[in-house]
């Protein structure tokens, strides 16, 4: 019994030794270029915000969004830092996309009566800052 426990053990070491012969991914923030929302919200409704990047490589793919909220202490506004993440396959023969225009949307839901600001992410500035997009929407 002994033996065909090891022997069993021996079998699971050896496969999972195995190399995977899958792309290695990079994770990676893609500026926001334009965001389309609505002006304003009325609490308890749902929203679609949809927005715009560039994909800039075949090797670039969409892989959900950074979302960060939180309320401002001295406003208390509601500030939503949003960004577009893109995994990047590491592998050779990515071809630089031209007509490279790409959407996403997302649904929001206003919670509450305070305003809304939304800081979509639009890259970094010379210094290495971030610079953010932003939305400003009161709440009827």
């Amino acid at each position: 019994m002994k033996r065909i426990i090891s022997l069993i053990a021996l079998f699971f070491i050896f496969n999972s030794c195995s190399t995977d012969n899958g792309d290695s991914y990079l994770f990676e923030l893609l500026p926001v270029t334009s965001v389309d929302m609505p002006a304003e919200f009325t609490v308890g409704g749902t929203y679609q915000i949809t927005m715009h990047y560039k994909r800039p490589t075949s090797c670039h793919f969409f892989n959900g969004i950074y979302y960060d909220k939180k309320v401002d202490p001295e406003t208390s506004k509601n500030i939503r830092t949003i960004a577009i993440e893109n995994a990047v396959a590491q592998k050779s023969g990515c071809q630089t996309l031209t007509n490279n225009e790409v959407e996403y949307s997302f649904n929001f839901q206003a919670t509450s009566t305070n305003p809304y600001i939304f800081k979509f992410w639009k890259g970094k500035d010379a210094d290495g800052n971030n610079v953010f997009l932003e939305v400003e929407v009161p709440v009827n």
